[in-house]
């Protein structure tokens, strides 16, 4: 401190390198220098505008990068090392840190440039000084190449001059500013994207712009090259060998910059003249203009238009107007002369009088001249102008008389002269016309449409002038009779069903009636007034009308109110029991026919056949059954009708009454009750009541040639029911009832198809008949045409428009191949019907489908055989005695198990117990013989064929013995009720094996116990 007592305290200067003014991105060194004071140990600090913390201690402060944060004024300090002492603080250097900059780049000559001109780029920094520029274009990858001097670009200082034949329209230039002294570049300029254009075309005009001129007139021309300046023109013309001579200033043109005058005596009709443009700053010049043809014609004459009439009356007003056409002028001032006078009476192309009175009557003309010119068109033809006092009009009515309601009148309103709107009143009341045509004519068509005296006035108007109203005209109006429709019978009406529609008009005239459908005639019913449909189809659905019409007045009557006729599908009913399940003998059964379908039906009953003449009528829709016995056991249907003659509905599906005493064993019970099935439907299938043991389940038999039951994935199980909710043609097999003891019901043959359409057969018996019935079942939604062709053998046996096709007496010649085929839906699967009887009173009807019960049978002894096949055992194939053959049985053979294509026959033979002749002959003629309970049984046996020596695998032969046999009952039985059950038993037994072998049998069952299978039949 005493050294600077003595000597002046030094002040830091500082400098910026390499500028107080840098650009983001550059290095930026500040340095603080103390001179003076005696210190060498100087310590520096530098402050930024406020802030109090130094940001540096060094004596040169660096910044790299340098960003627009750095931007400010810096001040710097020195402290003696190791003292208190320090210097002034330095003056405040400020530093500026700007963006870097972007060149601007430039064209000359202004864009677009023409072919063949050379264009000169300039690139320029603004407010920075030192700069050297590098340029660069677009190559066809749209990647940047640097242009430098060359035979096409010439490189002058920031100028770039790309050469005439290197100009290429959409080449894209760019440049950018270097500094030698500075290690930073400019941004790129914007680019510059060259536009070559070829030469212009001259576009020639001419004064004045109207075509043609008159004679006597001169004529302009304008060249002008529109979106470019500074163009001098020449003008050109054909000569009389039709080349082009120049025009230049003479006695007949005068030239004046852009335009050419051609004096009036030199204007001649049809030359041709072209121009073009030149320019002194650039070499080049425009194209020629389009050639313009001059066209010299004679004066336009006016026409004189009087509104709104040559023929007037006193107080209207009156519009002459005066129309030029032609001469391409539309700058026109007309004047107007009144009976021949020179002086003008108005100089407006439209010459108005308002309320015009008989002093303006005369004779008028015009003529036009061109504004500003000395131009006139000719005088027009005269017109005269009449002028009369006020008009009446009168009003004519046709007709006039036997008007009734629904007429159309026509009036028609008389006044002189033309132009005319005309006002029509009805009672005093303004008339509205019923149609825009019919507005302000004179002719007004009218329909009235109520009764009474109407009175008809009319008055014309043109402009603001009106007539005087004319005298009324009466007409007096009567009401016009109304036709009715009516239906019988009421609505709805069903098809097939005869309908009568009346036309009714309620008064004494001789009519013809006409008649409409759908606001269509309807050619086969005019001129009556009742239409008869006697069979009717759904075509016949519609809305009717009708009316009549007659050779007196009134000529017509008014259309009836439409009706609508419903047509609906043919009905069925549905026939449902009072009892569910068989009906015990003794007990009351009540059927009842249900139909929806509006009233007025009766309906009769069917039993065991679909046979008008023995129906029963009781006509309710119940059928009462007191005391049901065996004989009332069978099928039953029922349908309605009503109408004369009777229209009857569909025969309602068939329901059948099982009459017993006991209650039915041993049975696999299937809902819905049919073999076929459709894929996604359900099925359920059921062991109930089964006697002489517990534990049935249901087990089933597949392709996939395995056992399973309903527990092992085929569906869900309630007691000792099997429940399917989604059926898939997977599930086509055979299924049965077994116990836990193994004992087994009938199999039941099961077919799920992804198709449209099933084949379904239910038999019945009557009397000692066996009747079928084949009908076409359908997926949902059913089709509303159920016509089937139904196919035996692969040949047409009918065409049904039910769906259903009876055999009502089976024999022998029926057995075959059968299925149905719909129009739209398709084929069912096939199903095969054998039919089989030991005498010409007892038949028995198999029916399976496409895999008959034979084939279920088979499949069961293929397993079998198949499941012995890979056990691998070996047995004896000589005949035991107790497995001879039956008579009258059939032999089924195999080889090596059933094959696809393999055929399979199978003969069942009923044969009844012995009994007494008079027994017998009592068949299905006593109630009380033979209960609802009586059993059939039929054994099948598997048998071995007798060989001699020893059997090879390959020698094996299987034999199927089917034989029915009647359960031993008393003789005073009667033989098969149609609520019978029939069973088959199928004993499957093996060729001898060592006793080690046969030990082996599941369960230690014996062989014939654990091969044993039952079937039920159903008749």
């Amino acid at each position: 401190e005493d050294f600077f007592l003595s000597t002046e305290r030094p002040k830091p200067a500082v400098s910026i390198q390499p500028d107080d003014q840098v650009f983001s991105g550059e290095t930026v060194t500040l340095r603080c220098d103390i001179q003076g004071g005696g210190v060498s140990n100087w310590q520096y600090s530098w402050f930024k505008a406020g802030s109090s913390t130094a940001v540096s201690n060094e004596q040169q402060y660096s910044i790299s990068p340098v960003t627009a944060s750095d931007r400010g004024t810096y001040t710097c300090i020195g402290a003696v090392s190791g003292t208190s002492r320090n210097s002034h603080t330095s003056d405040a250097a400020t530093l500026t840190v700007s963006d870097l900059p972007k060149p601007t780049l430039t064209v000359e000559p202004e864009r677009p440039v023409f072919s063949g001109e050379s264009v000169a780029l300039k690139c320029e920094i603004k407010d920075y000084d030192g700069w050297t520029y590098q340029w660069y274009k677009h190559d066809k990858q749209s990647e940047l190449t640097a242009v430098s001097q060359s035979d096409y670009h010439t490189v002058d200082g920031d100028t770039l001059t790309i050469r005439g034949d290197t100009v290429i329209n959409g080449d894209q230039y760019l440049c950018r500013g270097e500094r030698r002294d500075r290690p930073t570049s400019s941004e790129y300029s914007s680019s510059v994207t060259l536009t070559v254009e070829a030469l212009p075309t001259a576009e020639l005009t001419v004064e004045p712009k109207w075509s043609p001129v008159f004679i006597g007139e001169s004529v302009t021309l304008k060249c002008e090259i529109k979106g470019y300046a500074g163009w001098t023109y020449q003008w050109y013309k054909h000569d009389k060998q039709s080349e082009l001579t120049a025009v230049s200033q003479s006695e007949h043109h005068t030239v004046n910059g852009d335009t050419l005058t051609i004096r009036a005596d030199t204007v001649i009709n049809g030359e041709q003249y072209w121009c073009r443009g030149e320019r002194h700053d650039r070499p080049t010049s425009s194209e020629y203009s389009s050639s313009v043809t001059l066209t010299v014609n004679e004066r336009p004459k006016p026409a004189v238009s009087i509104q709104p009439d040559h023929q007037v009356f006193r107080g209207e007003t009156v519009t002459l107007r005066c129309e030029i056409k032609g001469g391409g002028v539309s700058n026109w001032q007309y004047s107007w002369f009144k009976d021949g006078s020179s002086t003008p009476v108005s100089y407006k192309q439209q010459y108005s009088i308002s309320s015009v009175t008989a002093s303006d009557g005369g004779t008028y003309t015009c003529r036009g001249a061109v504004r500003g010119t000395s131009r006139y068109s000719h005088y027009s033809e005269a017109v005269t102008l009449t002028v009369s006092g006020k008009p009446k009009p009168t009003v004519r009515a046709d007709p006039r008389s036997s008007v009734y309601t629904g007429d159309t009148v026509t009036l028609t309103c008389e006044v002189k002269s033309t132009g005319w709107e005309f006002l029509w009143y009805k009672d005093s009341q303004p008339l509205q016309p019923q149609s825009p045509v019919d507005k302000g004519t004179k002719t007004l068509s009218v329909t009235v449409s109520h009764a009474g005296t109407a009175e008809f006035r009319c008055a014309a108007r043109r402009g603001a002038y009106t007539t005087q109203t004319s005298a009324p005209a009466v007409i007096t109006v009567t009401a016009r009779p109304k036709a009715t429709v009516t239906i019988h019978p009421a609505d709805p009406v069903f098809i097939g069903e005869t309908v009568t529609l009346t036309c009714d008009i309620g008064s004494g005239h001789h009519w013809q009636y006409y008649w409409f459908k759908n606001s269509k005639p309807l050619s086969e019913a005019q001129q009556r007034n009742e239409y008869t449909i006697s069979n009717v189809a759904a075509s016949h659905r519609g809305v009717y009308t009708c009316k009549g019409r007659q050779s007196t007045q009134p000529r017509y009557s008014e259309t009836s109110d439409a009706v609508t006729l419903t047509v609906s599908e043919k009905p069925k009913p549905e026939l449902t029991s009072s009892h569910k399940g068989a009906a015990l003998i003794g007990n009351p059964v009540v059927l009842y026919c249900e139909l929806d379908q509006s009233a007025g039906w009766r309906f009769y009953w069917s039993k065991h056949t679909q046979s008008p003449e023995n129906e029963t009528k009781p006509e309710t829709h119940s059928y009462t059954i007191s005391s049901v016995s065996v004989s009332d056991g069978g099928q039953y249907w029922c349908r309605a009708g009503r109408g004369t003659p009777v229209y009857y509905t569909h025969y309602s599906d068939a329901l059948w009454i099982n009459v017993t005493g006991t209650t039915r064993s041993d049975s696999l019970t299937v809902s819905p009750s049919r073999a076929q099935h459709f894929s996604a439907g359900s099925l359920s299938l059921s062991c109930e009541e089964q006697s002489n043991s517990t534990g049935w389940r249901v087990r089933r038999y597949t392709h996939s040639e395995t056992v399973s039951d309903c527990s092992s994935g085929l569906g869900s199980v309630t007691g000792s029911t099997c429940n399917i909710s989604s059926l898939s043609t997977s599930h086509t097999g055979v299924y049965w009832c077994e116990s836990e003891s193994g004992e087994s019901s009938n199999p039941v043959n099961i077919t799920v198809t992804s198709e449209s359409v099933l084949f379904h057969q239910h038999h019945f018996c009557t009397n000692l008949n066996v009747c079928v019935t084949l009908r076409c079942l359908y997926r949902d939604p059913k089709p509303s045409n159920l016509t089937a062709e139904f196919y035996k053998n692969g040949s047409l046996l009918q065409t049904q428009t039910t769906g259903e096709m009876t055999i009502r007496t089976v024999s022998k010649s029926d057995e075959g191949l059968y299925h149905c085929k719909h129009p739209e839906r398709g084929e069912s699967p096939q199903s095969w019907i054998s039919v089989r009887g030991s005498d010409s009173k007892t038949v028995i009807l198999a029916v399976s489908v496409v895999l008959s019960l034979v084939l279920i049978l088979i499949i069961i002894l293929g397993l079998f055989w198949c499941y012995k096949k890979k056990k691998g055992d070996q047995q004896n194939t000589n005949q035991t005695p107790d497995q001879s053959q039956s008579p009258g049985s059939t032999q089924l053979q195999t080889d090596s198990g059933p094959e696809p294509g393999d055929v399979t026959y199978a003969q069942i033979d009923l044969k009844d117990k012995k009994k007494p002749k008079k027994t017998q002959d009592k068949l299905l003629e006593d109630d009380s013989a033979g209960g609802s309970g009586d059993l059939t049984y039929a054994q099948v046996k598997t048998k071995k064929k007798k060989s001699r020596g020893k059997a090879t695998p390959s020698d094996e032969v299987t034999y199927s013995q089917i034989a029915m046999k009647s359960l031993k009952q008393d003789s005073k039985d009667s033989g098969p009720e149609p609520g019978d059950v029939t069973y088959a038993q199928i004993d499957l037994k093996e060729k001898k094996k060592p006793k080690k072998t046969q030990n082996k049998l599941r369960g230690g069952k014996s062989r014939e116990e654990a091969d044993t299978v039952y079937s039920e039949l159903k008749n």
